[in-house]
């Protein structure tokens, strides 16, 4: 039996990997924990670590849920770009030391 498949999302564990299909039901352990539905773009943009309040959809675009989830599913998380960042600011200013 395929457990990573038609899965459903627990609260007290780790969020899976976010994928470039995170909001199909059919592609991986995306189900909505409580709810009978796959989770939305924004919540799979907040397990990213995107802010709730970053804007996902350019208003001068045609929307495409297929291609946001791939720009989500694809991101590096913000969180941890931000520390990735931080570590090579740090170690670049060593060296004017």
């Amino acid at each position: 039996m395929y457990s990573s498949v038609y899965g459903r999302m627990v609260w007290k564990d780790v969020a899976p990997t976010m994928t470039t299909y995170c909001i199909g039901l059919n592609n991986g352990r995306f189900g909505h924990p409580k709810q009978n539905r796959a989770i939305s773009l924004r919540e799979a943009a907040i397990l990213q670590s995107f802010p709730e309040n970053y804007d996902l959809i350019d208003p001068n675009a045609l929307f495409n849920a297929q291609i946001l989830a791939r720009q989500i599913g694809n991101a590096v998380p913000v969180g941890l770009g931000q520390a990735i960042a931080l570590s090579i600011k740090k170690h670049i200013k060593s060296f004017d030391e």
